[in-house]
């Protein structure tokens, strides 16, 4: 690892932002450490499907910005000041690129499952199995598979995605994983129905939200309104009729 050059250090505007002098300074630093970024970005390869170059590009940011704060009077080499915002810009990508938010613990432990599943791997020569790798791991079963749920959260594919192997060549992810929902017709069916039962008069209101809402049954009502049940269904099936037909003709 290589300190500041001195060349850079004695150049009597390098300090100036702005000036050649200082573009100059800031761009040999930054050529001069890429090898410190990717050797910081080689700590993570076990972190998931990213391309590395994807990763030394967030490296790269934490890099300029040790540039950008150092300061020669501290006397510290320039890469033990540098490696600390390198990794933390990468960790930093880690956390906050999840497709689906999960606890802190979960993407935790989505990093100590990877290496740990690595480990296993090269070591079985096949895939661990959730017993193996809560041993490696010192955590019990039942968190190791929720990691491994969690981690299915950290991308996400597009619902317009081709779907390979598909008889039609056609076939995108949304064809397979949407479903009709029956509830959505009954949420329409209620809006269509508020201003039709709003029309009616008080005791048929009150009739309707006895028999649907209360759920009690035609004799009920009587005793409750004083009348007989056979009057009871004669009324409740006059505003039954008076709101299918509502409902038909807003169809």
């Amino acid at each position: 690892m290589q300190r500041v050059p001195a060349a850079v250090a004695q150049w009597p505007q390098c300090d100036k932002e702005g000036t050649p002098e200082y573009s100059y300074a800031r761009n040999t630093l930054i050529e001069m450490n890429m090898s410190l970024v990717r050797y910081a970005a080689g700590r993570f390869r076990s972190r998931g499907p990213e391309e590395t170059e994807d990763i030394v590009q967030v490296g790269m940011i934490g890099l300029i910005k040790a540039i950008d704060r150092f300061e020669l009077s501290r006397e510290v080499e320039f890469t033990s000041f540098a490696i600390p915002y390198v990794v933390g810009e990468i960790k930093r990508f880690f956390r906050d690129t999840w497709a689906v938010h999960v606890p802190r613990r979960l993407q935790e432990a989505r990093v100590q499952l990877a290496r740990a599943t690595e480990e296993l791997r090269n070591r079985l020569g096949r895939t661990p199995t959730a017993k193996e790798l809560s041993e490696l791991m010192s955590l019990p079963e039942n968190e190791v598979m929720e990691a491994r749920l969690a981690s299915n959260g950290y991308n996400s594919s597009s619902l317009d995605a081709t779907i390979g192997g598909s008889e039609d060549g056609e076939s995108v992810l949304q064809d397979f994983i949407g479903v009709e929902d029956t509830a959505l017709e009954l949420v329409e069916d209620f809006h269509s129905l508020a201003p039709l039962i709003a029309d009616l008069d008080e005791r048929g209101r009150l009739i309707i939200h006895m028999r649907f809402v209360e759920e009690l049954t035609q004799a009920q009502i009587g005793e409750r309104l004083g009348v007989s049940q056979m009057h009871v269904s004669r009324l409740l099936s006059r505003c039954l009729a008076r709101l299918r037909e509502g409902l038909l003709t807003a169809g």
